[in-house]
């Protein structure tokens, strides 16, 4: 779903990126240590429509979570993201994990302001 949104997104002319949350943040990671991390969270700031898709699927160090606020911070209030996970909501702050102060702020910018699609899959086992 989020690919469809991102998809007509660009139709309309809204400059979107899309990309794997893990290899955004290892990307970043890699940017820290060659000294263009401002100039990559510039761009993604200026990007009208960020998707993160499978968010949370690997567990976040202090790096991670430093490199997410700044993500988040950078676009609240200000651009579109689209999250996208297996992980339900409720699982998001043990996902972040470490210190209890950057989880709760990342996790007040991106659940207190969004609209939120749950969506439920087919269950196979379920009796016809």
């Amino acid at each position: 779903m989020s690919q469809a949104l991102g998809h007509q997104a660009c139709i309309t002319g809204v400059k979107t990126s899309y990309t794997v949350t893990a290899r955004l943040i290892k990307r970043l990671k890699l940017s820290k240590v060659d000294g263009t991390y401002l100039k990559e969270l510039e761009k993604l700031t200026k990007t009208e429509l960020l998707i993160l898709d499978d968010f949370g699927l690997q567990a976040f160090d202090s790096q991670d979570r430093e490199t997410l606020m700044d993500i988040i911070d950078d676009r609240h209030g200000k651009r579109s993201t689209i999250i996208s996970s297996q992980i339900p909501v409720s699982a998001w702050y043990e996902v972040i994990g470490g210190e209890g102060t950057i989880a709760d702020a990342i996790l007040d910018r991106i659940v207190n302001s969004s609209h939120r699609i749950d969506l439920k899959g087919y269950d196979n086992n379920m009796d016809m």
